[in-house]
């Protein structure tokens, strides 16, 4: 009977809800089905992906899972808990409290902050964590996108002919080979180098620190602004400076606010602080576009006060065919794209329900 399974609790989110598709035998047919369809851009046989997990599940399946949506809810679903999956909620000594039969947490990313470390140690739970690849694969988005803006490449792809060139209205004039180098024989303008310049990242969360990671690898000046400073040890290793928010922005030649879905950061960057960027400063969301207030963002594209713009997801999906924003040759729109492929998604999937099925076996 169900009764005898093991309980897993989750964090409910639209991703960890594929946990209760892999180990619990429950699951609708209907959201079985929904995740196949999801899934079918990047694993067409996702029966198969979900008997290859579970064969590797050992004890963990099958398993019942109780989805939580809330943190009231987390700590009258944990009793008879084995296992807990968390994102957001925290776990510290009340919810460890109510969790007698609790072996091990895993958070759904990998920092820590919102777990009790020293309370699960001492009451012998382990903790897991996993460095997200769909998260890293949206810091790779972000990169694409900033790449494409400074080199403009969404503009001059293809341009690689006499005709091509007369038709962008670029007139073709050869240089005196003589004399000098033959770089840039199309006499294209605008294009920028990330390498020396200055990027703001407005939120030190896991995908902000994936991308900070990738900026000084392009040897980026990097600047960040968040509601608590990070020590300054962690500053060191990710080659951060701290700024309040206003010269931050100021600063920064490409601002990238990278900020959690909250009431409190919708329009976050909005009118009065799009006028505090430097000009020509360009705004990179991968994050979530209300946090752009979106009148605002046309005015400064208009005014030529931002130097260009690229979003994933957008303000509406699907997006509109006349959407203003496709009229400026300095934005650059993507459909949801940054954390793809799904198979992204599905390894962390794999690494978590592994992890858990070593961690209950030992």
């Amino acid at each position: 009977m169900k009764s005898n399974l093991p309980v897993v609790v989750v964090e409910d989110d639209p991703w960890t809800r594929l946990i209760g598709v892999v180990l619990d035998p429950t699951t609708s047919e209907e959201r079985q089905a929904a995740f196949a369809d999801f899934m079918s851009p990047d694993e067409p046989d996702f029966a198969r992906w979900c008997d290859d997990l579970r064969a590797r599940a050992g004890g963990l399946y099958p398993s019942e899972v109780r989805l939580v949506p809330s943190q009231a809810e987390l700590r009258i679903k944990l009793p008879p808990a084995c296992a807990l999956i968390v994102e957001s909620f925290a776990v510290g000594t009340d919810e460890l409290r109510c969790a007698p039969q609790l072996k091990v947490v895993q958070k759904y990313g990998a920092l820590l902050r919102n777990i009790d470390v020293a309370a699960c140690a001492a009451a012998g739970i382990k903790v897991l964590g996993v460095r997200r690849r769909a998260n890293i694969a949206c810091a790779e988005h972000a990169f694409a996108l900033m790449l494409t803006l400074a080199r403009r490449i969404h503009r001059f792809n293809g341009l690689t002919s006499i005709e091509t060139l007369s038709a962008a209205k670029i007139p073709y004039k050869p240089f005196d080979r003589r004399h000098v180098p033959n770089g840039n024989w199309g006499r294209i303008t605008g294009t920028r180098s990330l390498n020396g310049s200055t990027i703001g990242i407005i939120g030190l969360g896991e995908i902000g620190r994936e991308i900070a990671l990738r900026a000084a690898a392009f040897g980026m000046h990097i600047l960040y602004f968040q509601r608590t400073r990070l020590p300054p040890s962690e500053e060191e290793t990710l080659s951060v400076s701290y700024r309040p928010l206003h010269d931050l922005l100021a600063q920064s030649d490409w601002v990238v606010p990278q900020l959690p879905t909250d009431p409190s950061t919708r329009h976050f960057i909005d009118g009065e602080r799009l006028a505090l960027m430097k000009p020509g400063a360009c705004l990179i969301n991968v994050s979530r576009a209300e946090a752009v207030e979106r009148n605002a963002l046309i005015e400064a594209l208009r005014s030529g006060h931002l130097g260009g713009f690229a979003l994933d997801p957008l303000y509406e999906e699907p997006g509109r065919a006349d959407d203003e924003l496709l009229a400026f040759d300095n934005v650059i729109l993507t459909p949801h794209l940054a954390g793809s492929p799904r198979s992204n998604g599905l390894r962390d999937i794999e690494q978590m329900v592994t992890g858990l099925a070593r961690a209950l076996s030992d």
